[in-house]
């Protein structure tokens, strides 16, 4: 009997690549605009093509701003499954929070061909407290922040599994209520099955860095220092200051707890300080990762902050001529935001 196929549509068509012709003409004009560029970072990381990425954080803007930051992260991971921590930007509107959000497709669409998502979900699940997750695919499908990672995955790997899990809202202290026993499945099924961290599963967090700025953020001002030249190079100070007390070198629990200082509010979780959407995705991510290589007595996680961008610094991609592909926001010192790619060995 054929299983029968249940397939994800597409959230984002304009942004995103979502065709062989897309993703090919996309790759070849980031390798002639910014070979070099790609080149030089990750030799002054001493990162080599290599290297396998345990753990990742990488953004999931619009193509044609976030550009070489995309393959820049994505290249290493080598997994045959990659466990996608995404953003529930709508999550309140769906009343989601407090839980891990899974979906029930079989497959997502992918530019080559379609992804199958890994017969391992079902066995996380299994394992995972009564109360702690829940599915929802009318949630995985308006969501696009899992979405933008797959061409690039793709492109690597034809053959690559996923796993998607969405973070909705949650405090600190939930997430590492959380985060532990998702660690212990996925311990306990790499030790069943004798997978290796790095070549057969890898775990990847999505998350934009700051959305900055006065105009076009549903009435919000997000203009911290101000929505002019210097606003801008004091947010990017802030934005450095940040990765590196957070992601740079060994991975520790404490500096996962201060990026959530940094950037959800002090009085309500649900709100702001510093605006990363991944403000619950990436600290989530980061907590299951130390636990796994606490249980499974492995090398501790070391982050390399490979690069840092911003929609208005970064040399765009064009993609206008890409069947349908364009942007979908403005970039301005009045509205950006800002991109961080990270791998950790």
């Amino acid at each position: 009997m054929q299983a029968v196929i249940k397939r994800r549509g597409l959230a984002d068509t304009v942004g995103f690549a979502h065709l062989e012709q897309q993703m090919d003409v996309l790759m070849r004009r980031i390798d002639r605009q910014d070979a070099a560029t790609l080149a030089r970072a990750l030799r002054d990381k001493g990162i080599s093509a290599a290297h396998r990425w345990r753990m990742a954080i990488a953004p999931h803007d619009d193509y044609a701003y976030v550009g070489y930051l995309y393959p820049l992260v994505l290249a290493n991971i080598k997994a045959g499954t990659v466990i996608v921590f995404g953003v529930a930007h709508k999550a309140r509107q769906l009343d989601l929070e407090d839980q891990l959000i899974f979906d029930s497709f079989t497959h997502w669409r992918g530019p080559y061909r379609d992804i199958a998502v890994s017969p391992l979900r079902e066995r996380i699940m299994s394992k995972l407290p009564e109360g702690s997750y829940r599915v929802s695919d009318e949630m995985q499908s308006i969501e696009h922040s899992v979405e933008a990672k797959l061409p690039f995955l793709q492109y690597y790997n034809r053959a690559v599994r996923l796993v998607s899990i969405l973070v909705p809202f949650m405090s600190y202290a939930r997430m590492t209520e959380l985060a532990l026993p998702l660690a212990q499945a996925i311990a306990a099924i790499m030790n069943e099955e004798r997978l290796e961290w790095g070549a057969d599963i890898a775990l990847l967090s999505s998350t934009d860095a700051v959305h900055y700025g006065d105009e076009g953020w549903g009435g919000k001002d997000f203009a911290f220092y101000g929505a002019d030249a210097e606003g801008y190079e004091k947010a990017l100070v802030h934005e450095q200051r940040i990765m590196r007390d957070c992601f740079e070198g060994e991975l520790q629990p404490e500096r996962i707890e201060r990026f959530t200082r940094y950037t959800l509010d002090d009085h309500d979780h649900r709100e702001y300080k510093w605006t990363w959407c991944g403000r619950y995705s990436v600290p989530f991510g980061l907590l299951v990762a130390w636990h796994l290589q606490q249980l499974r007595r492995a090398r501790p996680l070391t982050g390399t902050i490979l690069g840092y961008a911003t929609s208005v610094d970064n040399a765009r991609v064009k993609v206008d001529d890409l069947e349908g592909m364009g942007v979908t926001a403005p970039a301005t010192l009045h509205h950006w935001v800002g991109y961080a790619s990270v791998g950790y060995r």
